[in-house]
């Protein structure tokens, strides 16, 4: 049940923000926590939470908590005691609450904290108090306050911090020289939107290398928020400058631009600018200044109007800057520069920049990198085409668009790219017969390539492809791709049952990362498994990621447990097991024919289920109909001793329930012989004959023969039984018994057993032959 709770609470948490929101409820309860937060997550979120107070054992079993989020809360106080159990505790931020003061005495319990934000509450003072001294590993500071004296950040003088984060917009009072006591690399300020005097502030923005200014708000009148950043530029003298969160017109957004190229300022970072007005087209001019690298990322344009001949970004193609990023800014081109430009890399990423981008630009020879991530282009032969006038692109990124390969329209490539990202596009099999020959690293990760043809052959350099997210049925064959490859990615393909030499042939690879396939376990994949452990220092992610998806009895199981049974694998051993058990049964048949005469027990048994089915579905009422005797013996006389002493005892065992017809006590006296012969068969249910030599040659035999072939055989030839006492060859019984010789040819016979553990089963078979309903009279 708690795995199950576990599993959910992000969900639930979530939920149960919402519910705090709308009811007003404290939604943080150390009974709605999980229990094994501290053995699974180390950042757990309790923002907007409406939390008021923590107390001293909320977090005390959560031992790995690193990153603690509990910003927009009502906190009004906060003992850092509570932290007393977390030294793994590394950011912890409490903006936006109500606190009022700072419980110093307990920051020794968060000594080992990183990032610290404590920005926009109720402090009224900027003060650090001595003990944020013992807070030597602090690198970031988040911090807001109406008024900053002196001596505020004095406890902080030696520490050396990355960035300190300012919110200032309801500033009322600051002190000149406060922020000079601050050692920090980036100095993030919201700018103040009050009537106070600025310039002692603005003179001390000059303590970083990196300033970023943010919420510069100007709809109407933008001079006084331009000649305040003029300010800020000429006296800070950083190096990079970075606009947050800003709106105001273009003409105002060129001005500060202006004003940057002439100052210190190497690069320049505009986020989230919203622009008002009139899209205007000024000619300035950028070939002087000090100017790097532009970047200008989410614009979001509100304007309708556009003065001026050509389109504002001309103006941005002509200037002189290393590195120029236009970013989420709904770009759909970029003018080619009007004559030979300095840019080294441009990045025009998530726009909607379309086919025809750069088409026959001549104007950038210095262009290294080249970023179209995330646009609509459709036509790789379009930007091969595009690339061929770059004489010193290195790198090109144009994954995420919309990219197919056409292979009747042939590629021609800058002869420099070294780097070619194609990623995450609608490529095919026909991609590797439109390659730059001189690459060193491609990337075709998530196309529809289904092989990789000899096509690669021609990448004589080639130093890492990556493969992954595609459709491979199989690892590519590395002995046809450059020997110089050191670094393959064919994971999450649906690779099935990879063969040995597939990876056999890829050895001189010295990363390749292939987990995450549709891995199916057989037996065709073990040879495999034994190369991969050969092989798995080169074989990133084994055996972790290389796990089983079919059958569905192993899915998740290592392919290095996987170890089927030698047997069932080896179809020779399997056929050599089997052939061997039938010999064994086939020796052990013929053992028991041998010496326990198996076919003979069989043959009796299946005699008697014979007759079993046949009595049943005979009409016994009809058959029966004046019959006096079960059965009538004919035999020789030379039988006689065997007829008398055995067969007959057998069959009566004087019970009464058989009676048989023998001529020595049921020939009526007085009669001819061949009358109580045709008499006792008539009156008999069946005609036992006792087949010998003997009888071959008893002239009396002949005649009782003959009356049955001619009076029993042709009406139902059930009722004969006949009994081989000894081996009777087919030439000593004369031609004049065809009919018997057919008999015995065709039909069954039972023979008289020579060994006495096999007379119990012939009479009981005997009786059974004969057995029937029939009244018998004295």
């Amino acid at each position: 049940m708690s795995d199950t709770r576990h599993r959910f609470w992000p969900i639930f948490l979530l939920l149960h923000a919402m519910m705090a929101a709308i009811h007003g409820e404290d939604c943080f309860h150390p009974q709605i926590l999980p229990h094994k937060l501290s053995l699974l997550d180390t950042k757990l979120d309790l923002s907007h939470c409406n939390i008021t107070r923590l107390q001293p054992s909320t977090f005390r079993t959560y031992h790995n908590l690193q990153i603690l989020d509990l910003s927009y809360n009502a906190l009004e106080e906060l003992d850092f005691s509570v932290f007393q159990f977390h030294t793994t505790l590394q950011r912890l931020d409490i903006s936006y609450n109500q606190l009022r003061t700072i419980n110093c005495s307990t920051l020794q319990y968060i000594r080992g904290i990183t990032h610290l934000n404590m920005s926009y509450n109720y402090l009224e003072t900027m003060f650090l108090c001595k003990e944020f001294a013992i807070l030597t590993k602090l690198r970031y500071l988040g911090l807001s306050a109406t008024r900053i004296d002196r001596y505020d950040f004095v406890n902080l003088a030696h520490q050396e911090l990355e960035t300190v984060f300012l919110g200032l917009e309801h500033l009322q009072h600051y002190e000149s020289g406060s922020l000079q006591l601050l050692d920090t690399e980036k100095l993030h300020v919201v700018l103040p939107q009050t009537s106070m005097n600025t310039t002692p502030l603005y003179n001390d923005f000059n303590i970083s290398t990196t300033l970023e200014l943010s919420h510069i708000l100007c709809e109407e009148t933008c001079d006084l928020i331009v000649e305040d950043i003029r300010k800020i530029i000429q006296k800070s003298k950083v190096s990079k400058l970075i606009l947050s969160d800003v709106t105001m017109p273009w003409h105002e957004m060129i001005e500060i631009l202006s004003i940057s190229w002439r100052s210190t300022i190497e690069h320049l970072s505009i986020y989230r600018f919203t622009f008002i007005k009139e899209f205007v087209y000024e000619v300035i001019d950028f070939s002087q200044g000090s100017l790097k690298s532009l970047t200008v990322e989410n614009v979001i344009p509100q304007v309708f109007l556009q003065s001026g001949e050509e389109h504002p970004l001309h103006m941005i193609s002509k200037m002189f800057i290393e590195n120029l990023t236009l970013s989420y800014s709904e770009l759909s081109y970029f003018p080619c520069p009007p004559w030979p430009s300095i840019f080294r890399s441009l990045i025009l990423t998530n726009n909607r920049i379309t086919d025809g981008i750069f088409d026959g630009c001549s104007t950038l020879p210095n262009i290294q990198s080249l970023d179209f991530q995330n646009n609509v282009l459709e036509r790789l032969s379009s930007i091969a085409s595009m690339t061929s006038t770059m004489k010193s692109l290195k790198y090109l990124d144009v994954s995420g668009n919309r990219l197919y390969c056409d292979f009747r329209t042939a590629c021609q490539w800058s002869q420099s790219l070294l780097i070619l990202n194609i990623s995450r596009n609608k490529i095919s099999d026909s991609i590797f017969n439109c390659l730059p020959t001189n690459l060193e690293v491609l990337d075709l990760s998530g196309n529809q390539l289904s092989s990789v043809n000899n096509g690669i052959n021609h990448l004589k350099v080639l130093k890492e492809l990556y493969l992954s997210s595609n459709q491979l049925s199989h690892i590519p064959d590395c002995s046809h791709m450059s020997k110089n490859l050191i670094y393959l990615n064919i994971e999450e393909n649906i690779i099935h049952s990879p063969a040995k030499e597939q990876l056999s042939k890829c050895q001189h690879v010295k990363r390749i990362i292939a987990g995450k396939n549709t891995f199916q376990c057989n037996c065709e994949l073990r040879s495999f498994i034994r190369t991969a452990e050969d092989l798995h220092e080169s074989l990133i992610g084994w055996p972790q990621s290389f796990t089983c998806e079919y059958p569905q009895d192993l899915k998740g199981v290592m392919l290095k447990d996987f170890h089927p049974s030698e047997i069932s694998c080896n179809v020779f051993i399997l056929v050599g097991l089997i052939v061997g058990a039938m010999v064994v049964l086939l020796v052990f048949m013929l053992f028991l024919c041998k010496y326990y005469d198996l076919p003979w027990y069989i043959k009796m048994i299946f005699q008697w289920l014979r007759r079993k089915y046949r009595i049943r579905n005979n009409n016994n009422e009809e058959a029966m109909m004046g019959k006096c005797f079960h059965a009538f013996i004919s035999y020789s006389q030379q039988d006689y001793e065997w007829v008398t002493d055995l067969l007959i005892p057998n069959l009566e065992k004087g019970d009464n329930s058989i009676k048989i017809c023998h001529h020595i006590r049921d020939f009526i006296p007085g009669k001819a012989i061949i009358e109580n012969i045709i008499e006792s068969i008539e009156k008999s249910y069946k005609s036992i004959f006792v087949l010998s030599p003997n009888f071959v040659q008893s002239e009396w035999c002949h005649y009782e023969l003959y009356f049955a072939q001619h009076s029993l055989l042709g009406k139902n030839s059930d009722h004969l039984i006949l009994i081989l006492l000894e081996p009777i060859p087919q030439y000593l019984i004369p031609n004049k018994y065809s009919k018997l010789k057919a008999i015995m040819k065709h039909r069954t016979y039972m023979e008289w057993p020579k060994e006495k553990g096999k007379h119990g089963l012939f009479w009981a078979n005997l009786r059974e032959a004969i057995k029937a309903n029939i009244p018998l009279e004295e």
